[in-house]
């Protein structure tokens, strides 16, 4: 039995007592936590004193009424009343080691639940002109967003993953006329871009379109505007492949523009009565929805806002069948919250459901004690690219997706590179290597991976207890993680796994010693790692990083 399995379980026994709690009072969910002194039980739960209210009777009275229904299930040892009126409930040795089949007849899908079924995501994580490689802050955000749309995926959501290309506006001609001035071996303008990868650019775009030179200078800057568009996006794309990021839509901004997507959100703004004209300007009255201000769509001079950008942006979103679009911004973008959600109020959304920002915190590298600033490529800032030759894929990953992304941090490269328990994944991907290696060894004596004929009863240990109870938690984590948007909370869970496992490791002996003949103790151990194994491997999945079998 796991805690999802005991809160259904106790949810069916109050519907069928309604002299416990009146169907009217049924709750619609009840929650069961691991207590932290085990001597409390598997499990504990607060229903008698959640019900007391509703049901008019003592809390202590209701626990006793559960409790004496709960003892006769097969998968409960015993039911106690604690203090005011909670649940201390212990499971059976045989149901608790039940879980280990669970785990491995679900194989790559245990802990992937129902929580988001039906529910449609658009999940916008990076958002970047195409003018420049990918800095530290889209890296952050490609670590983040990717394993939150597998967490979501995983808790039954309909994801799509979508890049908003910039590619529109004056930042783009700057990047053409850095491109044009390099080539003609000028000085690159001072609000132009500056860094290696442009002299790169021009170099390349020369060799493939030499005949660029000889144009008129007008067209020779659209030119190599639209040609270093082209290559700098497919780097771009590149190093996202390389990072294990990947997305469904790239969502051109130029796009956005060139359809009818600005006018039919501007249509529908209308027909909810938020559109106003002033001063021979167009605006959205967002103060009618919390804004600090109302904002302009159409300037004076017929000029469209980037604010309309934004506007039509999510309104197009909505009209391709999202139910919830999730953005993604950085640090410097907290003005950005009260306005977009006010978009949505103005479109005639939910503020609350439909649409979800998470802002995330800077980000800073220290090697050798002293923080890095300077790329050698980009000339000013740390790229993606920079950071994955630093320290590898799998520990920019994980370490990037531990953090809550509301809290700035700090990521050092020597104790990334370090292969000690210092380095957080490798502390997780040493204990699933760990584990392989364990059933490389039980294969090798002789152990059958004995899943449908092991003996569950057979797992009593206080460590194997242990393990068994975080095993169980891997659903509930997910989740949680899914529906709060942390991800982060994957990997805090591997990393209690990792040391739980090491604890019944070193406990419990899974292997024979020499001549010991094979019991029924060790099949169960070795099938209790395979489980472990199993959630390591999904767990690590979900972050999109790697499970290596040896280290």
């Amino acid at each position: 039995m796991n805690p999802a399995a005991l809160e259904a379980l106790i949810l069916q026994v109050l519907r069928e007592s309604p002299e416990i709690s009146p169907a009217e009072h049924l709750p619609e969910t009840v929650s069961v936590e691991r207590p932290k002194n085990r001597e409390h039980g598997d499990y504990a739960t607060n229903i008698a004193m959640v019900l007391t209210k509703a049901v008019g009777k003592p809390p202590r009275e209701i626990a006793e009424a559960l409790a004496h229904k709960l003892i006769d299930h097969a998968d409960i040892a015993s039911v106690d009343v604690a203090g005011p009126g909670f649940l201390n409930i212990t499971f059976s040795a045989a149901s608790q080691g039940e879980l280990a089949r669970t785990i491995l007849n679900a194989g790559n899908v245990y802990g992937y639940g129902n929580a988001l079924t039906g529910v449609r995501v658009n999940l916008e994580f990076i958002s970047a002109n195409p003018t420049g490689p990918l800095h530290l802050g889209h890296t952050r955000w490609a670590a983040v967003g990717d394993a939150l749309g597998r967490v979501l995926t995983a808790a039954g959501a309909d994801v799509k993953r979508e890049f908003y290309i910039n590619d529109r506006g004056v930042q783009m001609d700057r990047f053409g006329a850095s491109l044009m001035a390099t080539a003609h071996g000028e000085p690159t303008p001072a609000d132009g871009y500056h860094g290696a990868y442009i002299q790169e650019l021009a170099i390349e775009i020369l060799s493939k379109k030499p005949e660029i030179m000889g144009l008129p200078q007008s067209d020779q800057l659209v030119a190599f505007r639209e040609a270093g568009y082209e290559l700098q996006l497919a780097q771009q794309q590149g190093v996202l492949d390389t990072f294990d990021t990947h997305f469904d839509v790239w969502f051109s901004e130029r796009g956005l523009h060139s359809s009818d997507a600005v006018a039919r959100a501007f249509s529908k703004l209308r027909e909810q009565g938020h559109v106003f004209e002033f001063e021979g300007a167009v605006w959205l009255r967002t103060t009618d929805f919390g804004d600090d201000k109302d904002r302009v769509l159409v300037k004076a001079d017929g000029e469209l806002t980037y604010f309309a950008s934004d506007t039509a942006y999510y309104v197009d979103k909505r009209s391709r069948g999202f139910d919830i679009c999730i953005y993604m911004l950085g640090a410097d973008h907290h003005g950005y919250v009260g306005r977009l959600k006010a978009i949505a109020a103005c479109a005639g959304d939910d503020p609350e459901f439909n649409i979800q920002i998470l802002i995330g915190q800077m980000v800073k590298i220290v090697e050798g004690g002293q923080e890095v600033k300077l790329s050698k490529r980009a000339g000013t800032i740390i790229t993606l690219e920079d950071i994955v030759e630093m320290v590898g894929v799998d520990a920019t990953r994980y370490t990037l997706i531990r953090y809550p992304t509301d809290t700035p941090m700090t990521m050092d490269v020597d104790i990334l590179k370090s292969r000690t328990n210092e380095n957080p994944v490798y502390y997780v991907q040493y204990a699933h290597a760990r584990i392989c290696g364990v059933l490389r060894n039980a294969a090798e004596v002789g152990i059958p991976m004995d899943i449908a004929g092991f003996d569950t009863a057979a797992l009593t240990h206080e460590r194997e207890n242990d393990l068994l109870g975080v095993l169980g938690e891997f659903p509930r984590v997910v989740q949680f993680s899914a529906e709060l948007r942390e991800p982060h909370r994957v990997a805090r869970y591997l990393e209690e796994l990792a040391g739980t496992y090491h604890r019944f490791y070193d406990a419990c002996r899974v292997l024979p010693l020499g001549d010991e003949e094979i019991s029924s103790i060790h099949k169960a151990r070795v099938v209790l790692s395979a489980a472990a194994q199993q959630v390591f491997a999904n767990g690590l999945s979900m972050l999109g990083v790697s499970a290596p079998e040896r280290m």
